[in-house]
């Protein structure tokens, strides 16, 4: 993929990171939380969403040959994390949620 297949995909890369790191930001907030017993959804898939935005990135940058199979997985991951993550009143779940809900709308935009 040459920098202009790169640029195709500038705004998924912004959301990707952005979702990243409102995920990882979410992960550590609710570890600190009184109740952990309550996040451990939430955590667990602020781990998994994390992951999953950070490779995607990673690999739309490699040039993949996959971004299609990859927007479709990515949509079902950031979805389900920022629907849990609605079900909390904490900030750092309500603005974890809208990035992933924003990259989830992205990933669609692109498989449209």
């Amino acid at each position: 993929m040459d920098n202009e297949s790169t640029h195709e995909y500038q705004s998924l890369l912004t959301v990707l990171h952005e979702c990243m790191v409102a995920c990882n930001t979410c992960y550590q907030a609710c570890l600190q939380e009184d109740d952990v017993q309550k996040m451990t959804e939430c955590i667990r898939l602020d781990r998994e969403c994390a992951d999953f935005c950070s490779y995607f990135e990673q690999a739309i940058s490699r040039g993949t040959a996959y971004v299609s199979e990859l927007a479709t997985t990515c949509i079902t991951i950031c979805k389900d994390c920022g629907n849990e993550c609605k079900q909390h009143n904490h900030d750092h779940c309500q603005k974890c949620a809208e990035a992933c809900l924003k990259c989830a709308e992205e990933c669609q935009k692109l498989l449209a």
